[in-house]
């Protein structure tokens, strides 16, 4: 018999009873999809090693969307899965500086950061407010 601190599951790929039907509500702890435009900006550094930078977070980070860049200031936009907009947040911050070695981005700081759930993104779009959809996907010049 295997111990099991109490709260966790039991089993590896089991199979879970779901209770189903109109009134059941999915519950609020689930991970949910959160956009993000993080901004940073900092000192001047040559185009071809910030979009390399951007490149390599692209890579490190699969999730990126679209970055947009100049040579003092950068956005990035992508799409987070978290339990709460508190989550998606905190990870938001940190991906600057948790990827500014390995991917040997500009010693910048972070100056603005939205994150907004996936119904939020999509009313916007409909009313035509906030940022276009990011297309083409990928690292561009603003």
């Amino acid at each position: 018999m295997r111990r099991v601190r109490p709260g966790a599951a039991a089993s590896r790929g089991g199979l879970t009873s779901v209770a189903t039907g109109d009134g059941c509500a999915a519950p609020r702890d689930l991970p949910r999809l959160w956009h993000v435009t993080l901004s940073v900006s900092g000192a001047r550094a040559p185009l071809k090693e910030v979009r390399r930078g951007l490149e390599q977070l692209a890579h490190d980070h699969p999730f990126l969307l679209t970055s947009r860049y100049a040579d003092d200031h950068a956005e990035i936009r992508y799409w987070e899965e978290a339990r709460d907009l508190h989550d998606a947040a905190a990870v938001a911050l940190r991906l600057w500086g948790e990827h500014r070695q390995s991917a040997q981005l500009p010693p910048w700081e972070i100056v603005g950061l939205e994150v907004v759930d996936r119904e939020t993104y999509h009313q916007r779009l409909a009313e035509g407010y906030g940022a276009p959809p990011a297309t083409p996907v990928g690292v561009h010049p603003f």
